[in-house]
Order: C-alpha cells, then structure tokens, then sequence
C-alpha cells in the first residue's frame, strides 16, 4: 500500500476536518466492498469442489488413508474435511 499526502489528494476544508480527529499521523481508509480470501481468484470455489468431491468419495466407501494418497493432504486435513461441521 502507498502512502499519499492528503494535501495533494483532498480538499482544503476536508484535511482540515481531519486534522480535527488526526495530527501527523496515518488514517488507514478501507475499500468500499472488501472481498473474502478467494473469492477474486477462485481459489474458495475450488477448495470447496474439492472437498466436497472428498466428502462423496470417502461416504462412497474409500478409506481416509486412500483419500490422503489421491489428494497429497495428511490424514489430519482429510479427517478436517470430512469432519466439518
């Protein structure tokens, strides 16, 4: 992220405002739609393929240890994903 001089970006009278609240100091100011981790790339929508495509082989009768084997995740994350709530 850049830092960029209020004066050079807002009018005289909303600095002033601001200078008001906060003196030589940093105003973080988020973005109007904030958007959850994945959902730009896509990569949520594919976890969650994923893990459902886990959850119907492992009801389908494969054991966790094949699972872990097929997809390269430890027997751990495959119990996590089945085992979610």
């Amino acid at each position: 992220m850049k830092y960029m001089n209020a004066n050079d970006l807002l009018p005289d009278g909303l600095v002033e405002q601001l200078q008001e609240y906060v003196q030589a100091g940093y105003i973080y100011i988020p973005a109007k739609q904030h958007k959850s981790w994945g959902e730009v790339s896509g990569y949520r929508k594919e976890l969650k393929q994923r893990n459902d495509k886990i959850i119907a082989e492992y009801r389908t009768g494969r054991t966790i240890e094949e699972l872990s084997i097929v997809y390269h995740l430890s027997i751990y994350a495959i119990r996590k994903i089945i085992y979610q709530k």
